[in-house]
C-alpha cells in the first residue's frame, strides 16, 4: 500500500524512489511492526484481562506453572495482527509469494484460535483434539504446497497459470523445473529434484511440521518467540539473496523471482516477535497460545519452501526440531516399553523438572538458536 503511494509519489518527488529499496522496507516493516506491537499489546491484554481469557494449565507438569493459571492467553492475536497490518503497509501486494505466506499464517492461526477459545471457554486444557488439528493443518499445507509446487518454478503469474494448467492436463504427472529441487547446504551443486508430487509432499512436511515444532517449544515465558525473531530474520537474508538475480548468481543460490519480496514479511515476523517478547519474557503478562505458535511456524515453514533453503530451516530451528523429537521419542518409548525417556516432554520440561530455572531454560535455549542461526548463515558462502 504505502509502496504503491511512493511510487505515485516518486513521480514529481524522486526521494519517494528510495522506498522502492527492498532493503529498507524490510527495516521499515520491523519498526512498524514492533511499534503496532507496542501500541496495541498493553490494550489487547486488558481486554484479555478484562473478558477472562486466561491460560489452563495442566496439573501434571512443573509444579512452579500452576501459579501461571489466568494468565491471559491468545495473545499470538498481536503477532498476527502486528504481521499483517505491517505487510499489507509495506509489501509489494502484487508479489503472490507474499500473498501465500500471509495467508498460511492467518489460516493456521484460526486454527490456533479455535483451539485456544475451547480451551478458555469450554476449560479443557487440550483445545482441540490432535486429530482435528492435524487434519485442519493438513488441509491448508496441502493447498499451500500445491501452489507453491508452481509459483516456486514460475517467473511470473501467467507462468504460473500456465504450468498448473499444463499439469491437469497431463494426467498429473508433468515435472517442475530444478528451481524446485531440494537444495544441500555447503554443496555448490548438489541437488535432487522432487517431482510435483514429491514437492508438494515435502512442502507439506514442511509448514504442518513447523507448524507443530514451534507450537510444541512455547511452553516457556519467551522459549518460543525469540528463536522465531531470529530463525525469521535470517530467513530474510536468504529472501533478499534467493530473489536478486545477481547476488543467487554470485553466491551460486537458485534464483526465485518475486521471493525477495519476502524479506519484508521476515521483518515484520521478527518485529512481531520482539514486540510480543516484551509482554512475554518472564514473567509473562500474557502467552502466545496456539494462535500464534501454530501461525508462526506455518510462516517461517512456507518462507523457507520459497527460498529453497528446508535444509537449513532444520538446522537453524534446531530448538524446534529437538523439542519435537523429545515428544516422539517420549511417546513411542512408553508405548513400546511403558518407560519415559525423559522426565517430561517437551524437553524444556524435563530441564525445568532436573532442576533449572525457567529463565535459565529459556535463556541457554536463546544462545543455542543463536548459534545454529549463525551456521545456517554460513550456507550463504561455505559452498
Amino acid at each position: 500500500m504505502l509502496l504503491w503511494l511512493a511510487e505515485v509519489l516518486a513521480r514529481d518527488v524522486r526521494a519517494f524512489n528510495v522506498f522502492g529499496y527492498l532493503t529498507l522496507r524490510a527495516v521499515l516493516a520491523c519498526m512498524t511492526a514492533l511499534v503496532i506491537s507496542f501500541v496495541v499489546g498493553p490494550r489487547m491484554i486488558a481486554w484479555l484481562t478484562r473478558m477472562k481469557i486466561g491460560q489452563s494449565v495442566r496439573d501434571d507438569g512443573p509444579q512452579t506453572h500452576l501459579t501461571k493459571a489466568g494468565t491471559p492467553t491468545m495473545g499470538g492475536a498481536l503477532i498476527i495482527v502486528s504481521i499483517a497490518v505491517t505487510t499489507l503497509l509495506w509489501g509489494d501486494l502484487d508479489n503472490r509469494f507474499v500473498w501465500v505466506v500471509l495467508l498460511v499464517i492467518l489460516g493456521f492461526g484460526a486454527i490456533g484460535w479455535v483451539d485456544d477459545y475451547r480451551k478458555v471457554v469450554h476449560r479443557n486444557p487440550r483445545g482441540l483434539s490432535a486429530r482435528q488439528k492435524f487434519l485442519a493443518q493438513s488441509v491448508l499445507g496441502f493447498l499451500a504446497a500445491v501452489y507453491l509446487a508452481f509459483a516456486v518454478s514460475a517467473t511470473d503469474n501467467a507462468h504460473f497459470t500456465l504450468s498448473l494448467r499444463l499439469w491437469v492436463e497431463s494426467g498429473f504427472n508433468a515435472s517442475l523445473s530444478p528451481k524446485a529441487d531440494l537444495i544441500v547446504p555447503f554443496f555448490k551443486t548438489v541437488s535432487y529434484p522432487l517431482g510435483v508430487l514429491g514437492f508438494i509432499a515435502l512442502t507439506w512436511a514442511v509448514i504442518v511440521g513447523s507448524s507443530n515444532a514451534v507450537n510444541l517449544t512455547a511452553g516457556l515465558d519467551g522459549l518460543a518467540s525469540m528463536p522465531t525473531v531470529r530463525v525469521g530474520a535470517a530467513l530474510g537474508v536468504f529472501a533478499y539473496v534467493s530473489g536478486n538475480a545477481i547476488f543467487a548468481r554470485y553466491l551460486q543460490f537458485t534464483y526465485i523471482p518475486g521471493a525477495g519480496e519476502l524479506a519484508v514479511v521476515c521483518g515484520a515476523i521478527a518485529g512481531a516477535g520482539l514486540g510480543f517478547l516484551w509482554f512475554n519474557a518472564y514473567p509473562a503478562e500474557v502467552f502466545m497460545g496456539d494462535v500464534g505458535a501454530l501461525s508462526l511456524g506455518a510462516g517461517l515453514g512456507a518462507i523457507a519452501v520459497v527460498v529453497r533453503q528446508e535444509i537449513v530451516l532444520f538446522i537453524m530451528g534446531g530448538v524446534f526440531v529437538v523439542e519435537t523429537l523429545s515428544v516422539i521419542v517420549q511417546v513411542a518409548s512408553f508405548k513400546l516399553t511403558g518407560r519415559r525417556v525423559f522426565r517430561m516432554a517437551p524437553i524444556h520440561h524435563h530441564y525445568e523438572l532436573k532442576g533449572w530455572k525457567e529463565n535459565q531454560v529459556v535463556v541457554r535455549f536463546w544462545i543455542i538458536t543463536m548459534l545454529l542461526v549463525l551456521f545456517g548463515l554460513s550456507t550463504l558462502k561455505l559452498r
